[in-house]
């Protein structure tokens, strides 16, 4: 007899789903038209099903304990991480990192540097009874910028009208390379709270033996084996991909799967030897990809874009339903009139100052404005999400004794990371996700009401993605552009992927003649033959209402409207 199973497993399965596939019905117009962050919408639809809310989702229960929720989330994140940053790597050209070593060099040294050393000043001022030893540590998980959130600034139609592609390619280098490199600021403070910390009494040693494990394990297993593990796995991977391509061993679906499963292998190999292993995956894929030939060969495939919003979606869902919400208000660290100030100057001061000090010897910044628009977008995310969880294991080994309790120093730092890092996360991909969307409407909406309050009969209106506007007629009154008319452009037209398909404009008789063919060929008499070369050789006219074409729709009424032009160029 059927009976219902709304099992843990069914009821998470269901929720995704149907949340992807919401999501996706309206994706054009949130990321396209509004400017909103797929991470932003996740995170707060992962609170919406999430125990605070629906309870559809409840990460606790699925875990069994808070170690292995802690565990599951940590390892959901190197998986992201990992892949995010082997597609980062492949998309940079050919020697990217050789060519703009000076400017990364700046980036990643001292401007990191001061980042790390500005944000642990602030969260040792405004958080009250906090060593300082502890807010390095917490300012070192904040550190890195996030190369999951700088998408948003670097893909879609805002970065390709706004952002130029010099700033873009350094944005998406830095934003790789600095997730890697905050293992050196955080176990720099973690090996200094370990030995010299004031209840490091049972640690012998002090800060020599600190210092030794901070260059020996830090810089030079963690560091220096993953940059060499990652450069020479991702040589490897190359060749062999090169040679199985040209022999033909290797399908079209592998090929482009490929990277993939180079970031899946590293992220687990450099697990089991205990290196970085997103430093390894960012350096992998740049050496993959440093003939240019892969990213070439992949430039207009839409699986790599596909997988990058699968993993958005659904890592910032995970997010908003394990995020401990209430603890922003009820913690015995820091009270809500600090924290919520300490976020803005987080975000504020953390790196802005920097980029704006020395964006003159940053080629790809090429103004004032520009230096802004870095500095301000460094989000935080997935990486400090990455270390938040990588402090707490490090924390557990603090115990000298096991099955006592923590050293008497440590036992608030597990709760003072968590509700810190936790916040800064949820204040920046609020921030930076709402900046464009309000940013677009506060320099519009003056304008608007302006016009509209100087001349309102010469108001435009608009039609969904298209502004249609009024014209005047000889006698002085203002009439609407008719909707049949073809002077109006029509918006581009975009393949999935986001190549835009070229759109061939003709007169309005070519419309008139293939309007005329169409309801020929509906009424069963002979369509209109189309001669190459002719006036009237225009494809069949495009609908307004699609947004989306794919590569077999060649017309909408059958092969009797396609192009003649592109059949023979095809042909040939």
């Amino acid at each position: 007899m059927p009976t219902l199973a709304p099992t843990n497993f069914n009821i998470v399965v269901s929720v995704l789903g149907g949340w992807i596939s919401v999501f996706g019905l309206v994706s054009y117009l949130l990321k396209e038209n509004f400017y909103l962050s797929e991470a932003l919408i996740s995170l707060l639809a992962g609170l919406v099903f999430s125990p605070h809310a629906a309870n559809f989702v409840r990460p606790l229960e699925y875990a069994g304990s808070e170690e292995n929720l802690n565990a599951i989330t940590l390892y959901f994140t190197r998986l992201v991480l990992g892949v995010q940053l082997v597609l980062a790597g492949v998309q940079l050209p050919s020697r990217y990192l050789k060519k703009e070593w000076k400017p990364l060099a700046l980036l990643l040294g001292p401007i990191m540097t001061a980042m790390w050393i500005i944000t642990s000043l602030l969260v040792w001022g405004l958080v009250p009874n906090l060593p300082f030893l502890h807010a390095l540590a917490i300012g070192a998980c904040v550190t890195p910028t996030d190369p999951v959130l700088s998408n948003v600034i670097v893909k879609g139609r805002f970065a390709d009208h706004n952002v130029p592609k010099d700033l873009q390619k350094i944005i998406i280098a830095e934003s790789g390379a600095n997730d890697g490199l905050g293992y050196p600021f955080l176990f720099f403070a973690l090996y200094l709270v370990k030995y010299i910390g004031d209840g490091g009494v049972n640690e012998q040693g002090g800060a020599g033996l600190a210092m030794g494990l901070w260059f020996g394990e830090t810089w030079g297993y963690t560091i220096l084996l993953s940059v060499v593990y990652g450069a020479v796995v991702g040589w490897i991977a190359k060749e062999l991909l090169h040679f199985c391509e040209e022999h033909k061993f290797v399908d079209r679906e592998s090929f482009l799967v490929f990277a993939f499963s180079l970031a899946l292998f590293i992220t687990g190999t450099c697990g089991m030897i205990g290196s970085d292993d997103i430093l390894a995956c960012f350096i992998a894929g740049n050496v993959f990809t440093w003939d240019d030939w892969f990213r070439l060969e992949t430039l207009d495939d839409s699986l790599q874009p596909t997988i990058d919003m699968l993993l958005n979606v659904t890592i910032f869902m995970w997010y908003g339903a394990v995020c401990p919400w209430h603890s922003f208000i009820a913690n015995s660290i820091i009270p809500i009139y600090r924290l919520i100030p300490l976020g803005i100057l987080i975000l504020l001061f953390r790196r802005l100052p920097l980029i704006l000090a020395f964006y003159k010897k940053i080629p790809q910044i090429y103004g004032f404005q520009q230096a802004v628009f870095m500095g301000f977008f460094g989000p935080i995310g997935c990486s400090a999400i990455f270390y938040l969880y990588a402090t707490l294991e490090f924390i557990d080994t603090l115990n000298p004794n096991q099955g006592s309790v923590a050293r008497w120093d440590v036992a608030h730092l597990k709760e003072s990371v968590s509700v810190l890092v936790w916040f800064m996360v949820i204040c920046s991909v609020v921030v930076h996700g709402l900046s464009i969307p309000l940013g677009k409407f506060g320099f519009y909406l003056p304008r608007t009401i302006s016009r509209s309050l100087s001349s309102p009969e010469d108001l435009s209106f608009q039609i969904g993605a298209r502004i249609i506007p009024r014209s005047r007629s000889r006698d002085g009154t203002a009439t609407h552009t008719s909707a049949d008319s073809r002077s109006v452009s029509v918006r581009p037209v975009y393949k999935v992927g986001g190549s835009i398909i070229t759109e061939h404009t003709g007169t309005t008789a070519d419309a008139t003649e293939l309007v005329e063919s169409r309801d020929n060929l509906e009424a069963g008499s002979k369509p209109l033959e189309l001669v190459p070369g002719s006036p009237h050789s225009t494809p069949s006219p495009t609908l307004p209402s699609r947004t989306i074409r794919f590569p077999d729709e060649a017309s909408s009424a059958g092969k009797e409207f396609q192009d003649p032009k592109r059949d023979a160029t095809t042909a040939s």
